[in-house]
């Protein structure tokens, strides 16, 4: 027997991922998984591809639900981990896939979220410098979001050598539609996604200030789009340079960033980053480039919105919670077709 989770919030695209992720853990086993609309229906209904747990009845979202587990993941919609969470037994692990609690400040996560902020956590991506360390000695880790962590690991390094400015970001992210959530829209159905992309949120994405925050850049101008796949994200970042600095030095600070990671890939020359390669797995993949007209760097990058950019991460940073081996349980290979 290994670790004790639980799972509030399964029956959604991140709560299935989630437990897909967990059934093949070695080192962790799902005691409880919960739901809203869905509970009292067993997993196997709701999540026909789990078949390893698929007999595992969803209880209502409450917190005797998941009492006994060692760590406890919340997959709920936003607003709900703020109030869910301080309900939990003192001393179990948490960590939270939604936004409650990423933001250090209040006066943002208002202006974007709206609503008293319920405090921020350590920040889950431990791809940052020191990050790593203090997710490992917390009991309380906020997920990163999905565009941030695509954009974030773009150009964190390179911001913090002094190779761009920080104070002119701008960047473009096409998104699968799991990332809009299970819930029925209209503006989801297939007839209004296949053969369309779309922009939503335009200068207003609540993605914004965490960027910001875990960047370390003063402004960004997004622009995120609903691509007509079911996930994936593939962003584009573009910086201006702080310095005269030649493509082979840009790639070198990626390199040196990432070297030694085993989730963050920089391609070689030549190669670019697909959603497609990137299916299924924890990865992100990173291209740069320089842009002949204006002379930006641009750096593009590919993440599984419900892996890296949701489910993986948070068992990444639940494997530093326990101690346990940071890869365990995660893909590093995509799947294709």
């Amino acid at each position: 027997m290994g670790y004790r989770v639980a799972v509030a919030g399964a029956s959604g695209y991140a709560g299935g991922e989630l437990l897909r992720l967990l059934a093949a853990h070695p080192d962790l086993d799902v005691t409880a998984a919960t739901a809203h609309d869905n509970a009292g229906q067993p997993l196997g209904a709701v999540h026909p591809q789990l078949r390893t747990l698929a007999h595992l009845v969803l209880a209502d979202t409450v917190p005797q639900a998941v009492a006994g587990a060692d760590l406890v993941f919340l997959a709920l919609p936003h607003g709900a981990s703020g109030t869910f969470a301080p309900q939990l037994p003192p001393g179990v692990k948490i960590v939270d896939l939604g936004a409650d609690h990423r933001l250090t400040d209040a006066g943002a996560y208002e202006r974007y979220y709206g609503g008293a902020h319920p405090g921020a956590w350590t920040y889950g991506l431990p791809e940052l410098p020191e990050q790593r360390t203090k997710i490992a000695d917390s009991a309380q880790v906020a997920n990163t979001g999905c565009y941030a962590v695509a954009i974030a690991l773009a150009v964190a390094p390179l911001i913090a050598a002094g190779v761009v400015e920080r104070d002119d970001l701008v960047a473009v992210a096409a998104s699968g539609t799991s990332g809009a959530g299970r819930a029925v829209k209209a503006n989801l159905l297939a007839s209004e996604v296949m053969g369309d992309l779309s922009p939503y949120k335009v200068g207003s994405h609540q993605h914004v200030p965490e960027i910001l925050q875990c960047t370390g850049a003063t402004t960004l101008s997004f622009t995120p789009v609903l691509a007509p796949m079911p996930r994936g994200i593939l962003a584009s970042v573009a910086a201006r340079p702080a310095r005269s600095v030649t493509l082979d030095e840009v790639r070198e600070v990626l390199v040196a960033a990432y070297g030694a990671e085993p989730f963050v890939h920089v391609l070689l020359p030549g190669e670019q980053p697909h959603t497609a390669a990137v299916a299924g797995s924890n990865c992100a993949h990173l291209q740069v480039a320089t842009d002949l007209s204006s002379g930006r760097v641009v750096v593009l990058s590919a993440i599984d919105n419900l892996g890296k950019g949701a489910a993986g991460q948070a068992v990444q940073n639940a494997n530093l919670m326990l101690g346990l081996p940071e890869t365990a349980g995660l893909a590093v290979d995509g799947i294709a077709p």
